[in-house]
């Protein structure tokens, strides 16, 4: 779709990735972050699974539902800590930030959009290639 800077985004009715979240008993604030795969825009650097949303589907509906199918587990159980919308003119990425109490493993066996997923602590964040617009996002939220 094209919005109102000119730009294409992917998705009809806009789109939704899922930040997940876990502070650790030292106060280390972790992120459960996926390296996308080389058959993905800008395959190689790291971000959130998110995807496009599904017609009358909710944001946290749609970043439930990415997380499972590019990550092939829910992120449960977790409260929602934020949702924060891009609005790019007409079309939206909604980036929804979820605490949870431990850190669940990452699986063995990933979607083909995701290369790896693991956990990274958030000062670690400025060592790995960042997709762009996680980038963006994590400097309005105040992470990097």
């Amino acid at each position: 779709m094209t919005v109102a800077d000119g730009g294409v985004r992917w998705g009809r009715y806009g789109a939704a990735g899922m930040l997940v979240r876990h502070v650790d008993d030292d106060g280390l604030t972790w992120l459960f972050l996926a390296r996308r795969s080389q058959f993905c825009h800008r395959g190689g650097t790291w971000g959130i699974p998110g995807g496009a949303l599904d017609l009358g589907e909710e944001p946290l509906q749609g970043a439930l539902r990415e997380f499972s199918e590019e990550i092939g587990i829910e992120p449960a159980p977790f409260t929602v800590a934020g949702m924060h919308e891009d609005d790019h003119g007409g079309w939206s990425y909604w980036t929804i930030v979820v605490d949870v109490d431990d850190r669940f493993p990452p699986p063995d066996t990933l979607s083909w959009e995701t290369d790896e997923a693991r956990w990274v602590v958030a000062h670690e964040l400025a060592t790995l290639p960042l997709f762009d617009a996680f980038e963006s996002m994590l400097q309005r939220l105040g992470m990097l």
